[in-house]
């Protein structure tokens, strides 16, 4: 199995017929995600490698019975493009693009919550189950199916991690990049808290970083997780008030420091590594290798 999004899964694009909608498109047919359509108005009757091009997200769950959409449009336009996704009946939201305004992302979010809807980003590398569904800038040719779940932040620290594992021989279940803005969707605790319950997850690896509250939230997840976690918080070094690369990742207050919350995640019960690369020296215990 796998959480969020599968074989099953009915997939979109909303601005499918740019650069990066484009780009999505011929990778997803190539690697045989199911991608059922795209949504451009304006463009409607035109197709992408051979994919239909709709005027309207609700035009095309009505057609294709879509029920996941990848949104790269302008920052600007995010906020219709979900809210319109959402009306349309789309149950899971991955918002590629960076940069949306906080009072959209605000507003976003919560209408997500309200109709049950599971948003990942702004600003989301995306999500991917390896041999079943990608919808993430993460490319298929360097992921295997296996046992680890991972959730992270940041999509650049997740690719070494995948190649850390696929070196130890160690396959991923579910990927999910939550996003990098301040204001996102959903949290590491809705996530790992999928994972236990995955039959197909032993193990999960949690990428997290200075900013924000998610590990005091995360934390009382874990603390209910049967499930071993390993986490690794980036920005240990990083000063107060300097953002380090994601416009969330900026300490504010000393509860956002890096080594606070290693301490928070740890006396939940993760085993907590100081330097990425120290998870190839970990055991993970009861993991089946690939």
């Amino acid at each position: 199995m796998s959480i969020i999004i599968n074989e099953q899964s009915k997939v979109i694009i909303q601005g499918i017929t740019g650069k990066v909608g484009r780009s999505f498109a011929e990778r997803m047919i190539k690697y045989n995600t199911p991608l059922v359509g795209g949504v451009t108005p304006g463009k409607g009757g035109q197709n992408v490698y051979g994919k239909p091009v709709f005027d309207s997200v609700e035009e095309a769950v009505q057609f294709t019975k879509a029920d996941t959409s990848f949104i790269s449009v302008p920052p600007p336009l995010v906020k219709q493009a979900v809210i319109e996704a959402i009306d349309a009946g789309i149950k899971v939201i991955v918002i590629y693009s960076e940069g949306v305004p906080i009072h959209d992302s605000l507003q976003m979010v919560h209408y997500a919550k309200l109709h049950q809807v599971i948003l990942l980003g702004p600003n989301s590398a995306g999500i991917v189950s390896p041999g079943k569904a990608n919808i993430s800038d993460i490319h298929d040719s360097i992921l295997t199916p296996g046992k680890i779940g991972v959730v992270s932040r940041s999509g650049t620290l997740t690719y070494e991690v995948i190649e850390m594992l696929r070196t130890s021989n160690l396959g991923n279940s579910t990927i999910a990049c939550l996003g990098g803005d301040p204001v996102i969707g959903v949290q590491h605790a809705d996530i790992l808290q999928m994972f236990e319950k995955d039959p197909d997850t032993e193990a999960v690896i949690y990428i997290g970083e200075i900013g924000g509250n998610d590990e005091a939230l995360a934390a009382e997840a874990i603390r209910q997780m049967k499930k071993p976690v390993f986490a690794y918080i980036a920005g240990i070094y990083a000063p107060p008030g300097k953002r380090m690369g994601h416009a969330g990742a900026i300490i504010q207050k000393s509860s956002e420091t890096a080594i606070e919350k290693q301490k928070i995640v740890r006396e939940a019960g993760a085993i907590v590594v100081d330097v990425l690369t120290d998870l190839k020296n970990i055991e993970l215990v009861n993991v089946n290798r690939v």
